[in-house]
């Protein structure tokens, strides 16, 4: 896969138009789009602008959901420990949670009302945001780490690589006892070589970027 310069505009662009064009693979009601990377790769920051340009398109209704919405409460966290990589990558996120408010109303014949989020980290209690019902043709990106392997049914998958060195670089240092995680990631799931989409962001202003052709 050979990679090639653009700008985060151009590449938001670029990303839109690809989900714009997409068909739900298994005819459920609206389109679903991941963007999967570390914290440090902001995939946040990517998933925003290209909802935001999905929006400008013709006023494209689109949720934008962060898997840190779905965090399990603290004592299940930290049952082995506050910096255990290893819980980090298999028990932080709730994928129970996510299967059940965000994907399952969104299968053929489902209800259309997605939760956005679940839990507070912060305050460790859950957030009771209402739901939000997605329209026929909304377009729901999830963006976090961890996003492939655990079946999802995205349409649409971009992963945001970070080499190991850039990783360690951006990620704050009270954070990097999370880094081996990564590396089960990449060792586990080669997320790179099943995304449909690979963004390079070892330079934060200067990306690069492939997809694939089907």
């Amino acid at each position: 896969m050979r990679l090639e310069p653009i700008t985060w505009e151009r590449l938001a662009d670029a990303l839109a138009a690809r989900a714009d064009a997409l068909t739900p693979s298994d005819g459920g009601p609206c389109p679903r789009l991941a963007v999967d990377g570390a914290p440090a790769a902001a995939t946040g920051q990517l998933a925003d602008a290209v909802a935001q340009a999905l929006r400008a398109r013709h006023g494209r209704a689109v949720l934008v959901v962060s898997t840190e919405g779905f965090l399990r409460p603290a004592s299940l966290r930290f049952e082995y420990g506050k910096e255990d990589p290893d819980s980090y990558f298999g028990s932080w996120f709730d994928t129970g949670a996510l299967w059940r408010e965000v994907f399952g109303p969104l299968e053929p014949g489902g209800s259309g009302r997605v939760l956005p989020d679940l839990w507070d980290p912060a305050k460790d209690r859950a957030t009771r945001s209402p739901y939000r019902q997605l329209p026929e043709g909304a377009v729901l990106i999830v963006h976090g780490p961890f996003l492939q392997g655990h079946w999802f049914p995205f349409d649409l998958t971009v992963h945001v690589r970070l080499s190991p060195g850039a990783l360690h670089r951006r990620t704050p240092e009270p954070e990097r006892w999370t880094l081996p995680a990564f590396q089960r990631y990449e060792d586990e799931a080669a997320p790179a070589d099943s995304a449909d989409v690979v963004v390079r962001a070892d330079d934060p202003h200067h990306p690069a970027w492939a997809a694939r052709t089907h």
